[in-house]
């Protein structure tokens, strides 16, 4: 009896696509209050090309349109706290309509994907070069996985290298980078963790790290946290530190359809969804 090996006339499914994507950010890895899921579109639609993104703002419907794509893969979900009405009286509501007349399918992988292994932490502590890397905040449903890293840098340096050396790594954006602390002061172990951070100062400091990487980083929290010393901080944008998982997101979808024997294209967006536009210095 002969077996034959899946014809490429037969294109994978949004329904394949979102289990390949689960595969890569398992479910179980979810935080309580999130939502990861197909938004919008029909399991059975053919799915050649996917846009990877970071939010599923208009600006990323206007790319996925434009392009083509079936399917669009975000990190954020289009509706955290969920909603009553999907009408195109609101923004969100005009995205979902647009997305079906186009024919575009819409899945997110937030929290299981900052989680997963070679995910969003991870991804941002390879672009800062860390080594022998261990979890920052254990996922209760797997230790070995969870939110944020911490590790090594190949050599000690001082907060104002590693902070040029984060400002390369990141995708460039209006605020920049913030640092926190004495610029000249040695550093060589380092907390990173993608999107909203205040959560994990606490988590940075017992892990006694001298540098924390994050994002969101609000004044009080900020400020009350370095007036106790270590771990000094590194404040990116939002955007920024979460975009860096989206090119190892794109290579797990494709090694996952090519396992399946298929060939699904990927596209990472490179749409700046930052809200700030603009950054003028102040004072004389």
């Amino acid at each position: 009896m002969s077996t034959t090996a899946p014809s490429e006339s037969a294109p994978l499914t949004v329904a394949a696509v979102v289990e390949i994507l689960r595969q890569a950010a398992p479910p179980e890895l979810a935080e309580s209050w999130d939502s990861n899921q197909l938004i919008c579109g029909d399991p059975a639609d053919v799915v050649h090309t996917v846009l990877l993104a970071v939010d599923p703002l208009p600006a990323v419907i206007d790319e996925a349109i434009s392009t083509g794509v079936e399917m669009v893969i975000t990190h954020h979900p289009l509706f955290l706290r969920g909603t009553d009405h999907v009408s195109a009286t609101t923004a969100k509501g005009r995205s979902v309509h647009r997305l079906i007349r186009a024919g575009i399918a819409l899945a997110n992988a937030h929290t299981t994907w900052d989680c997963a292994a070679g995910g969003n932490a991870d991804a941002l502590a390879a672009a800062v070069g860390l080594t022998s890397t261990t979890v920052l905040s254990p996922s209760s449903a797997d230790p070995s996985l969870g939110i944020g890293r911490v590790g090594h840098l190949p050599q000690p340096m001082t907060l104002r290298a590693l902070a040029e050396r984060v400002a390369t790594a990141l995708p460039d954006s209006a605020p920049g980078l913030l640092v926190g602390g004495d610029p000249e002061a040695e550093v060589s172990f380092v907390a990173v963790s993608g999107g909203s951070g205040d959560s994990l100062l606490d988590a940075a400091r017992q892990a006694r790290a001298d540098v924390f990487l994050t994002a969101d980083l609000r004044h009080h929290p900020a400020t009350d946290h370095l007036a106790d010393g270590r771990p000094y901080l590194l404040c990116g944008t939002h955007w920024a530190t979460e975009w860096l998982g989206l090119d190892a997101l794109a290579a797990r979808l494709e090694a996952g359809a090519a396992q399946r024997g298929r060939t699904l294209t990927t596209r990472v967006s490179t749409v700046v969804t930052d809200p700030w536009t603009l950054r003028l210095s102040t004072g004389s």
